[in-house]
């Protein structure tokens, strides 16, 4: 018996069920003839036969027997690429002089993609034609649709758009270069463009230099040599000539490479830059792995300079003026829409039949950009259509603002009609409506705001009680009413509110009415003001600035939510709720209050802004000082990440640990897999 026999009895009868019927079908046959020496020898080959199918099948069944112990698993493909694209050749030759073709072509050693090539492929000089470029499997392909220039040094910067084709592998800051001259030039400069206004990091902006040093050539000319930033707002020009230039940044929304529209962002040295180079020394560190230093080597380069520039991005205070399209949502109220603040008002006149003046007042919204006009005639407000003449500034096609006048006819919306009364049911009272923030707990700093849906006739304090509560008892205290500056339905309660102390603010039905003639219903309010101790107090002392400046606690999204001016060296912020607080310092050149943007024709810079490198934490009932030197941590450095909202790609991809991939996925189900015989 052999070895399969010995250990899989069982199988060896499976094969002899399945399988010996046929074979016994030709032994009966062979039966019913003759017993020649013929006949034997067919019914010995016939049982060898089954002998050999019988150890074949056995063989097999162990095969699946010992298989379905094992896990199956597929192969994970050995481990994954991480390298960029590597350079092979080109035509021309990396910096080759004497080129004078427009076809450039570039072989990379694996198959590569672009990533948005007509946004961070920069070629310069700028191209007035756009260029094509193709990516044909392993080969990029740069086709120059202008004539070349004579003794220029042409540069295709390809940023960080270059990677490979599946692994997206970044080759980071590829750039190409050759010459139509004799020579190639190789100078140049570098630095960060951040937003004048919040220093965040600016990608994507087209950084350029003119050699012709006039104020003109920036709004007249195309730039002489450019590059974009990237995620870092890190920008380098590349093989630049030897002399002297202007720098510039431009939000390009025309890629015409000048200042020609007011709309876009731009940025400018005051200085004029000379590059130049010099040797320098560098520390290059060889790792053995990822946290074992294996040498550090000092290396010489070529340091070229100036390399630190700052250019700080901004847009010149600018709109187009022109009216939207008016509205008349009540019969008693109309709206003028505008493109941009008004800075002079505009004059309404009814046109179809004379009134008495004023027949409205004027309410302005959302930054002197909405103007709601209050209808106090009732004569007018009666009318169907309102006929009326508008006389306001209006950019032309220089964007100087010049005289408008527009005849406009305003129809009343389609008002939902409300149902008719039953017989015997009085109509629906409507009342004037009051909205307030005060409930709850509020703020030892808070004013207590009133907001009205129409304007009120004659509100005066008087019709307002303000009480404290002193243990069980409600005491009326003294308080002042003010109508807002600008909006004509809103009206403040201001009195000094007391750590701790309870009030109410009461307003009894029918005291007020409206210029409508609706009156107001039943008002009550209740608050507390938050307990002294569940305050932080903080003060900075400011050092490195003697303009007039301000500082803002921001919160952790940038945003400002307390200001206060620099006095005496110093600047105190009281009341403070236990928060993390980030601070901004703007140098406040006209003592406005406010952050003001640069303008180019007059040569002025955005008011400089600084962000302190640290975080403040405040707790209840602490009092925090600090010092803070603007100038001690680099401009560059200086906003944390925390706060940061433009963040760099990761261009470098994180390694993988191929080693254990695809094991989870082959675990063995339990069950044998078997092959029926």
């Amino acid at each position: 018996m052999s070895l399969l026999s010995h250990r899989f009895p069982a199988d060896q009868e499976r094969c002899k069920i399945n399988f010996i019927p046929a074979c016994i079908y030709v032994i009966f046959a062979a039966a019913k003839k003759e017993r020649t020496e013929k006949t034997v020898m067919l019914e010995n080959r016939g049982k060898k036969m089954l002998y050999r199918i019988g150890r074949m099948m056995q063989g097999a069944g162990a095969c699946c027997a010992l298989l379905s112990c094992a896990n199956m698993a597929s192969p994970n493909g050995g481990p994954y690429d991480e390298q960029p694209p590597k350079f092979v050749s080109s035509t021309p030759a990396p910096y080759q002089t004497g080129y004078k073709g427009k076809r450039i072509e570039i072989l990379f050693d694996e198959l590569i993609q672009i990533e948005k090539p007509s946004e961070n492929v920069i070629i310069t000089p700028p191209q007035k034609e756009l260029p094509s470029i193709q990516v044909m499997g392993k080969k990029i392909r740069v086709e120059l649709k202008d004539t070349l220039k004579p003794n220029m040094t042409y540069t295709i910067d390809f940023t960080n758009s270059v990677s490979d084709n599946n692994e997206k592998n970044v080759f980071e800051n590829f750039s190409f270069a050759f010459s139509t001259g004799e020579t190639i030039d190789s100078l140049e400069i570098s630095g960060t463009l951040l937003n004048a206004a919040n220093l965040e990091p600016m990608p994507g902006i087209m950084v350029g230099l003119h050699a012709n040093p006039a104020d003109s050539a920036f709004t007249t000319l195309p730039f002489l040599r450019t590059s974009k930033t990237n995620d870092r707002g890190r920008f380098t020009i590349r093989n630049i000539a030897e002399g002297t230039y202007r720098l510039y940044a431009l939000n390009d929304a025309n890629r015409d490479y000048l200042f020609d529209q007011p709309g876009e962002d731009i940025a400018f040295l005051d200085s004029l830059v000379t590059p130049t180079f010099e040797p320098a020394l560098r520390q290059d560190t060889v790792w053995k792995d990822s946290v074992t230093v294996d040498t550090i080597r000092t290396v010489e380069y070529t340091r070229f300079l100036p390399d630190n520039v700052v250019l700080f991005l901004f847009k010149e205070k600018f709109r187009r003026q022109y009216m939207l399209r008016p509205e008349r949502p009540q019969a008693n109220r109309f709206v003028l829409k505008f493109n941009a603040p008004a800075d002079s008002l505009p004059r309404v006149t009814l046109l179809d039949r004379p009134t008495r003046d004023p027949w409205f007042l004027m309410q302005p919204a959302e930054g002197n950009t909405v103007l709601h006009y209050w209808i106090t005639d009732s004569m007018v407000w009666k009318r169907d259509t309102l006929h009326l003449q508008v006389d306001y500034l209006k950019s032309d096609s220089t964007n100087m603002l010049r005289p408008q006048t527009d005849t406009i006819h305003l129809t009343l919306r389609k008002q939902r009609v409300p149902k008719k009364p039953k017989k015997g049911e009085a109509e629906p009272k409507v009342f004037l409506t009051l909205q307030t923030k005060a409930s709850g707990t509020i703020e030892i700093y808070d004013t207590v705001s009133f907001v009205f849906n129409e304007p009120v006739l004659d509100l005066k304090r008087e019709a307002l009680l303000l009480e404290q509560q002193n243990d069980t008892l409600w005491t009326p205290v003294d308080f002042t009413l003010l109508q807002d500056s600008v909006d004509l339905l809103k009206y403040h309660v201001r009195h000094p509110w007391k750590y701790g102390a309870n009030y109410r603010i009461t307003i009894d039905s029918a005291r007020l009415q409206s210029l409508y003639g609706h009156h107001n219903n039943t008002c009550e309010t209740s608050f507390q003001i938050r307990k002294k101790e569940e305050y932080g107090h903080l003060y900075l002392n400011i050092e490195g600035v003697a303009e007039p400046a301000f500082v803002e606690l921001l919160n952790a999204n940038d945003e400002p939510v307390w200001k206060g001016r620099v006095k005496d060296g110093g600047v105190l912020f009281s009341n403070l709720l236990p928060e993390k607080y980030y601070a901004r310092l703007i140098v406040d050149t006209n003592e406005n209050g406010v952050w003001d943007t640069g303008n180019y024709a007059g040569k002025r810079q955005p008011e400089t802004v600084y962000y302190s490198p640290k975080i403040y934490m405040m707790r209840a009932n602490w009092e925090i000082e600090e010092t803070w030197n603007v100038t001690d941590t680099p401009i560059t450095r200086q906003k944390l990440p925390e706060i940061t909202k433009i963040k760099p790609k990761d261009v470098t991809r994180k390694k993988r640990d191929y080693k254990e991939e695809g094991r989870s996925s082959g675990r063995s189900s339990g069950g044998a897999i078997g092959l029926p015989f």
